[in-house]
């Protein structure tokens, strides 16, 4: 093998020998500034990072030779993405390797927790023999709660089990049946707070999980309860979570990492019944020589013109069908994202139908882009046609697609239909002159034009005065509306109305739509 291989930061030796086994010349340069990168870079082939160097668009430009990113890691916020598929950069990272090391350190935490492991070695350390102070709790008997049954989730969950604890879930995208082998028992999230005596957070840190266990979460825990947070700085509220323990909402805390990282001055870590670690969730040898021999195969991978099984972006597809079905790909996304935000309850059998031209082409890109739309509330995985079938199957998703001829009233059409707890929530889009639009809500006819914001459906009779009391209500809420829609089947029946919103409702508001009289229901989703 003919090819170049740049690495910028520290990772394990296994990785470098893998590389230089199959033939590519490696150089390993630490401590880069941005500009000596991007001076650095250009007659490399692959470029190998890890969350420490910034891959800016300058960088990406500079890389003429550049085949592949590799990140030896999972997130890949450090790196142009963008830029990378514009350049046709491979972008490809290691999500799996770290799984087990920060599903162990969870249960470590745990462990920690709930024997006062770290307050009793610092106590005898300084001298003080303090038996009766440090009374623990076995775990035997006790019930976790899993918040996010993803990989780590999953893994904290079986281990929990092995420790004869009941294990409940809450992960609106996981499968009744995962959840089963895995012994989870799914339940909402005001339940697992309630009835839980250790919880932990096992999701990325989003839009919708940033504060996820905030003050009201806290004050539904059990006093004796106690909270774990291995994932991501930011979804457990520091802040929330400091009055809970000074005021003894909730017994202990174990935390691996922080809003500010690094940090080494918090209030937290003054309060004894904190237990603290400085993000070591994927801090083992071999954690870190699994993602180093997984980025490896990665790059080499694509070096070798071969498919890569986490590539990030750059769908393989002949270029004329991806021409065609370009277009078609924020069509899919966003009636997928939609749907599975209208959607109440658990996620069970999702169909995409795709109707007309579409329909003769490889839909795999827009499976991919489905996939992406369902997840993007929930989850920071990149999907692509490269990775789309590993994350269906990964995820437990149980994903059926039909095709058919062009609709009466659409040339091409694609519908999502995602089941829930035996209802279906049903959106269908297609494509305009200006964009994506969003057809038909649960098989009312509507228009939703490509506009950024929010969007209200509200059920509801078909009346006089419908649309001016809901209009009135969000008025009195300073919430803007910037375009309404109505669908009904008949004059005075039952009738959909979409309101596209430049603000989000809160909860409270939302429910106060709710109770508009003959409202029958009211879901919102961001566009």
């Amino acid at each position: 093998m003919d090819a170049r291989v740049l690495v910028v930061e520290p990772i394990a030796e296994e990785g470098v020998q893998l590389l230089r086994q199959a033939g590519a010349r490696v150089d390993v340069r630490l401590g880069l500034s941005p500009r000596e990168l991007a001076e650095a870079i250009r007659d490399y082939n692959a470029l190998i990072v890890r969350s420490q160097t910034k891959v800016t668009a300058e960088v990406v430009r500079a890389g003429r030779s550049l085949q592949v990113i590799g990140r030896a890691g999972t997130g890949v916020d450090n790196i142009d993405v963008e830029a990378a598929t514009e350049q046709g950069i491979i972008v490809v990272n290691a999500p799996t390797g770290n799984t087990i090391s920060a599903a162990e350190h969870t249960i470590a935490l745990m462990l920690a927790l709930a024997r006062n492991i770290p307050q009793a070695d610092a106590a005898l350390r300084q001298g003080r023999w303090e038996r009766n102070r440090f009374l623990g709790t076995e775990l035997r008997g006790k019930t976790l709660g899993v918040i996010g049954l993803g990989q780590v989730g999953s893994e904290v969950a079986r281990r929990a089990r092995g420790l004869e604890m009941r294990v409940l879930g809450y992960d609106p995208y996981v499968p009744s049946e995962r959840a089963r082998v895995l012994g989870v028992e799914l339940v909402s999230l005001d339940e697992l707070l309630s009835q839980s005596d250790f919880i932990t957070v096992h999701t990325p840190l989003t839009e919708a999980t940033r504060g996820l266990i905030g003050e009201e979460q806290l004050r539904r825990m059990k006093p004796t309860a106690r909270v774990i947070n291995t994932a991501r700085g930011g979804i457990v509220d520091e802040e929330a979570l400091y009055r809970a323990l000074r005021e003894g909402w909730i017994a202990g805390a174990a935390l691996d990492v922080f809003q500010e990282e690094p940090v080494t001055e918090h209030k937290l870590f003054a309060l004894e019944n904190v237990v603290v670690t400085p993000h070591l969730g994927a801090s083992t040898a071999e954690a870190q020589e699994r993602v180093a021999i997984d980025v490896a195969e990665e790059v080499l991978a694509v070096l070798r013109g071969q498919p890569a099984r986490y590539a990030v972006n750059a769908p393989l597809i002949p270029p004329e069908t991806y021409t065609f079905l370009a277009p078609f790909l924020t069509v899919a996304q966003k009636t997928a994202s939609v749907a599975v935000q209208l959607c109440e309850g658990q996620l069970g059998q999702i169909e995409v139908e795709y109707l007309g031209e579409i329909a003769s082409h490889d839909t795999t890109p827009l499976r991919a882009a489905v996939v992406k739309g369902l997840l993007a509330p929930i989850s920071e995985e990149h999907v692509n046609i490269v990775n789309v079938d590993l994350v269906v199957k990964r995820r437990g998703l149980h994903l059926t697609e039909r095709r058919g001829p062009s609709h009466e009233l659409y040339a091409n059409l694609i519908t999502v239909r995602i089941r829930s707890d035996g209802a279906i929530t049903a959106v269908s889009g297609t494509l305009a002159h200006d964009g994506p639009h969003i057809v038909s809500i649960d098989e009312f006819w509507v228009d939703v034009p490509p506009v950024d914001g929010y969007l209200l459906v509200c059920e509801n009779q078909d009346r006089p005065g419908m649309i001016g009391a809901v209009g009135t209500l969000l008025g009195g809420f300073d919430v803007n509306i910037s375009f309404m829609n109505v669908g009904r089947h008949q004059k005075r029946g039952r009738a959909l109305m979409v309101l596209t919103l430049d603000e989000p409702l809160t909860p409270e508001q939302l429910r106060a739509v709710r109770q508009i009289p003959d409202i029958y229901s009211a879901r919102l989703a961001r566009l």
